[in-house]
């Protein structure tokens, strides 16, 4: 199964995925359309900034999901068709328990409404938002296992580089 990940090494702090996000999830599913929409839409990635790295945030639709067990209502579910972690907001009473135990903090509160709101993976996409507004390619829509023989092939092409260079 596919998965959203992140090379930080290329992520600009651009916020085009946050964008991106805002704007599929909004009624008019276009950037013109959501600034005049009555409800703004929001976005479910965020782009955090630390110590001269950033990162795209979203949830990682763990596969044992603390939030689904923490829920008391029943609002967080795996989906049985694309195996992500969804929110039914209908079912949410906003007790909050889902943001507290999500370790990535992934999961944020909607206090208008008195629910929550996190990645839904773009389900109804063939590719998430975020992945297809990324600029430098950080955000990737991939097999956890091709990602990791990207990553050890970029190690050795380093590697190879920082030899020949001596």
């Amino acid at each position: 199964m596919k998965q959203v990940m992140i090379d930080v090494s290329r992520c600009l702090g651009c916020k085009s995925c946050e964008l991106a996000c805002a704007v599929v999830h909004s009624e008019s599913k276009s950037l013109i359309g959501s600034v005049f929409e009555k409800k703004k839409p929001k976005k479910r990635v965020c782009v955090e900034t630390g110590d001269k790295i950033t990162f795209p945030l979203q949830c990682r639709h763990c596969e044992d999901a603390r939030c689904i067990d923490a829920c008391m209502s029943g609002a967080m579910f795996r989906d049985a068709e694309t195996q992500t972690v969804q929110v039914n907001p209908d079912r949410c009473v906003g007790c909050w328990m889902c943001v507290m135990v999500c370790p990535f903090g992934a999961i944020s509160q909607q206090r208008e409404e008195n629910t929550v709101i996190k990645c839904d993976r773009c389900v109804n996409e063939d590719v998430p938002a975020c992945v297809q507004a990324c600029p430098t390619k950080a955000i990737k829509f991939i097999e956890i296992d091709a990602f990791s023989r990207d990553k050890r092939n970029q190690y050795l092409i380093n590697f190879r580089f920082a030899e020949e260079g001596k």
